[in-house]
């Protein structure tokens, strides 16, 4: 029960059913049942059924669909009912034993004392928070009697216990009244842990604690405590103890003042403690509603207020500094530790100490921030805690490495050192009941039986048994009629917690790190994690640490429980969409920086390209000129490459912020290769490699600039500089994340070469296709260009309207080149391909209108020595000039054709010369007894490649 008290949480929580209106049961919504939904409430837990037939009747219908639908919900009040029936058997039989209670001394007995109080209490609490539990229990019982004739046999009592439980702590405070010396026994024995616990950051400072390099004579030294346990015990989990507990026992505090000075410093701390999940009790507000009906409390009213403007004033600054000293001091710790793993052995108390310090400083401020008192918020907003969140996971990743590690050095401090004092100290008692000794025997045995082999071979340690027999043996020497009473043994009591924690050391690693520093509570703070995920991403210095978030979404799972299976999926399903988003908009971040930089590298070539060179040699010119006359000329024009002038290193460009910026975020993107998320598994690097192509993708077809109203377009060479800057940007990212950025390019590039990419979206392939064919021949069509044989090169000529354009800027032979380069081989081939389907629809008009002049060209065939018969004959034919501009179509596409064919060669020749010259000597010495298919492949590959047949 102590084990899995838990489970009743998980079971009463019912997901949805007390906070989504869609998901409750339909008879609580539903308007046709309201009005006898709330007679049951209003009369409840006593409803008399048969005389009020007509405000129950429309239940009738809905009876046995009540009984079904509403047994789960039913049944877990019964179960918390009888989980109480328990707790106070439990409780009357600690009692009557006299429990000896020292949090020092029999740590889990006492810790999980405690646990069963403030459990039991929130358990009670939560129940009074549940609006329909009187609907629920009502209607399902009226269903029952309807049905059987008789209500349900725990309907009775449960009934009572909702009513007696309107104001649980009210209740509670009657119920613990015997049990308030036990209660109060365990308390106080925390007053040498929790105020040690509970320090200002300035105390932790001058304490040098969690260093390691503090006193490097004493770095190998094991860290040892008295109270071992009780270093890495939540504050959090103590403050719910101290504030529930002497409300309970509040008698105690007119009496003792190490209890009232515990309770204030714990009222002190907070506003507000975590009751289950996101659910808070309010301290302050909750305590002095209770105590201001009992007579003769107003001291402790005043303490509360007190203790309440304390805790507005100073408990946000005071917890915002310990997070600031937790950042440095965890930071310094895993840098040691990577460097030397083997300090893991030693010092591990630290390692889980600094955990659970940081742990309890989150989800403190978590808890608060989402329930602000007062009206400043600075202190409840903290844009560093990600870097805190970061340390914390390098220390979990550090363990989870060095497990061996940790398991060679424990395994011998076990076998060579604590069963050697543990034996000496079971020598010297003086009194040893038979059963006591044979536990403690088998201790010392288990310890000796140990051997560096056993983690060598890498056999599976499992000291369950050996820690329950422990906690065994505490319940029977803290009775007060023990034979070995361990209160007046405590240091048997203190060497075993040290015991155990050297056996968790070496089998339960994972569950030391789930005890010390599981954050799953973020999963039900999903507005406030992702508000932190989003002010890590806006701070350039907080980016490098933006995988922790991700990475707690690993914790998620470990707030389920065997027992309320239907929440996997809910929890679940939310770890992986926030996963999934904070992973997203890490690469989305990346993706922009990366294309500033590109920007800002494009805008660079661009200054280089020779259409600039004229202006600056007409400045040179100018200066010579005005020089000679004395007249003063404008403004000279900085040169390319000014930028990367510097004066000093003080002088940061935003090129240089881009840069600092993405090297940060790659950093975080790079940091693991892999996160396990439900049985899922995410790619950090995949995410940014599918963002580029996406992006890389949009940027070269964006490049082209192309305006299909104007029909303007950039010059392939300028769009190929700007494409050869931005893969140069892009080849740059492998220095900072370990991706394969050639995939990346082989997919885009390639895609380019087609008329539509992946997502039928149009290519610079098909844009230029379209732009040749529709544009600049068409304008040769119409005369307005011609082309010139000895230039190798379209021009434009002199008429009325001037062109957009100069086509000798886009058809001259480095153009032509540039777009070899631009659409490859592939792309090449479907300009080609183009331009022949134009040629053969022109072939086709041309057949068209020879069919239609037959008779008077076989006529014509049979005169040429009869010119006058010619003449005539000529006069006959129709569509002359169709012709003859159907043939100049055809040669203006052809000597296009050979421009590009004769392009694409060269580039090719530059780039695989071997196998163009390869292609060659296939075409050239092809067998003419050769299979016309087989000769056909040969031509069609040697025209791919760019030769003329």
């Amino acid at each position: 029960m102590l084990r899995n008290n838990q489970s009743v949480f998980f079971t009463l929580q019912f997901p949805g059913a007390c906070g989504d209106p869609k998901a409750k049961p339909s008879y609580l919504v539903d308007k046709n049942l309201e009005s006898a939904v709330k007679f049951i409430v209003r009369k409840f837990p006593a409803v008399e059924t048969r005389n009020n037939n007509q405000q129950l009747a429309q239940l009738q219908k809905e009876k046995s669909e009540i009984l079904k639908n509403l047994a789960l919900y039913y049944f877990t009040f019964v179960d918390v009912m009888e989980f109480k029936d328990h707790v106070c058997e439990l409780l009357n039989t600690i009692d009557a034993c006299q429990v000896f209670f020292d949090i020092t001394v029999n740590f889990d007995l006492t810790k999980n004392y405690l646990d069963l109080v403030v459990t039991y209490t929130t358990l009670m609490t939560i129940l009074s928070r549940i609006e329909e539990r009187k609907a629920i229990i009502g209607l399902y019982n009226y269903a029952h009697e309807m049905t059987h004739g008789a209500s349900d046999r725990e309907y009775p009592r449960l009934g009572q216990m909702i009513v007696d439980y309107e104001n649980p702590l009210k209740k509670l405070m009657e119920e613990f009244v015997p049990h308030g010396k036990s209660l109060s026994d365990a308390l106080i024995s925390l007053q040498m842990v929790y105020p040690r616990r509970n320090l200002s950051a300035d105390q932790w400072r001058n304490a040098q604690l969690l260093s390691l390099i503090s006193a490097p004579s004493t770095m190998l030294n094991p860290a040892q405590s008295d109270t071992m346990p009780c270093e890495y015990l939540s504050l959090d989990a103590m403050e719910k103890w101290i504030v529930f507990g002497f409300i309970l026992c509040h008698s105690v505090l007119n009496t003792d003042a190490t209890a009232l000075s515990l309770w204030k410093l714990a009222l002190q701390s907070s506003t507000c403690l975590c009751l289950f999940r996101d659910e808070v009790f309010h301290i302050h507000k909750a305590a002095e509603d209770l105590f201001v009906n009992i007579r003769g409390y107003n001291k402790r009213i005043n303490d509360i207020r007190e203790c309440k403007e304390q805790a507005l004033s100073h408990a946000g600054s005071m917890h915002r500094e310990r997070r600031k000293f937790l950042r440095s001091a965890l930071k310094e710790l895993a840098t040691v530790l990577a460097d030397q793993p083997g300090l893991l052995g030693p010092k591990a108390l630290f390692v889980f100490m600094a955990l659970s310090f940081a742990r309890d400083e989150i989800i403190w401020l978590l808890r608060h921030a989402d329930n602000i008192q007062k009206k400043s918020t600075d202190d409840f907003i903290d844009k560093h805690i990600a870097e805190l969140i970061f340390y914390m996971e390098e220390l979990r990743a550090h363990v989870r490495k060095y497990g061996p590690v940790m398991q060679r050095y424990y395994v011998q401090y076990l076998s060579g050192f604590d069963a050697v004092v543990l034996n000496e100290l079971v020598q010297n008692l003086s009194v040893c009941p038979e059963d006591e000794s044979i536990i403690m025997s088998s201790f010392v045995n288990t310890m000796t039986s140990l051997s560096v082999k056993q983690v060598e071979d890498g056999e599976v340690f499992d000291f369950r048994g050996m820690r329950l027999d422990w906690f065994r043996l505490q319940a029977y020497t803290s009775v007060s009629k023990a034979s070995l009473g361990i209160s007046d043994h405590k240091e048997l009591g203190k060497m075993m917690n040290t015991i155990i924690f050297h056996t968790k050391m070496v089998d339960s690693l994972v569950e030391m790190l789930v005890e010390t520093s599981d954050l799953s509570i973020f999963c039900f703070y999903s507005r406030a994690f992702e508000k932190m995920f989003q002010q890590c991403l806006e701070l350039p210095s907080q980016s490098r640490h933006s995988i922790c978030f991700p990475l707690l979404c690993t914790h998620f799972m470990s707030c389920t429980h065997e027992l309320c299976p239907e929440e996997r999926h809910h929890i679940g399903d939310r770890s992986l969409s926030l996963c999934n988003m904070f992973l997203d908009e890490m690469a989305k971040q990346a993706r922009n920086l990366i294309t500033d930089i590109c920007t800002e590298q494009c805008t660079l070539s661009d200054q280089l390209l020779p259409k600039h060179c004229a202006k600056t040699i007409s400045q040179a010119v100018n200066k010579k000129s005005k020089k000679a006359t004395g007249k003063k000329g404008e403004p000279e024009r900085e040169k390319p490459g000014v930028e990367s002038m510097r004066k000093n290193r003080l002088l940061v460009t935003n090129l240089d912020k881009l840069h600092t910026a993405l090297s940060e975020l790659c950093f975080s993107i790079n940091y693991v290769p892999n996160l396990a998320v439900w049985e899922h598994t995410f790619t950090p690097r995949e995410y940014l490699t599918s963002h580029l192509e996406i992006r890389f993708t949009k940027s070269i077809v964006g490049m082209t600039m192309y305006n299909q109203s104007t029909q303007e377009i950039a010059k392939p060479s300028e769009l190929l500089t700007s494409v050869r800057a931005y893969m140069t940007v892009l080849q740059s990212i492998e220095n900072y994340v370990t991706i394969d950025i050639t995939r990346v390019f082989n997919n885009v590039l390639l895609q380019q070469t087609q008329h539509l990419d992946s997502h039928g979206e149009p290519t610079i392939t098909s844009l230029y296709t379209n732009w040749y064919l529709e544009t600049l021949l068409r304008q040769v069509s119409n005369g307005h260009i011609a082309y010139f044989p000895a230039m190798k090169a379209f021009v434009n000529l002199p008429t009325e309207n001037e062109l957009t354009f100069n086509a000798e800027e886009y058809s001259d032979i480095s153009e032509m080149r540039s777009l070899s380069e631009l659409l490859g081989p592939y792309g090449m081939k479907f300009l080609s391909e183009s331009l022949m389907w134009h040629i053969s629809s022109q072939v086709a008009e041309l057949k068209k209108l020879v069919v239609e002049n037959m008779e008077v060209l076989t006529q014509m065939r049979t005169s040429f020595d009869k010119p006058e018969h010619m003449a005539a004959l000529f006069k006959k034919l129709t569509s002359v000039d169709s012709v003859l501009k159907r043939m100049t179509i055809i040669g203006v596409i052809l000597s296009f054709r050979s421009l590009a064919q004769e392009a694409l060669r060269d580039v090719l020749s530059c780039h695989i010369p071997f196998l163009v010259s390869s292609v060659e000597d296939f075409k050239d010495h092809i067998p003419r007894e050769t299979d016309m298919k087989v000769a056909m492949n040969v031509y069609e590959l040697s025209s791919a490649a760019g030769s003329s047949l």
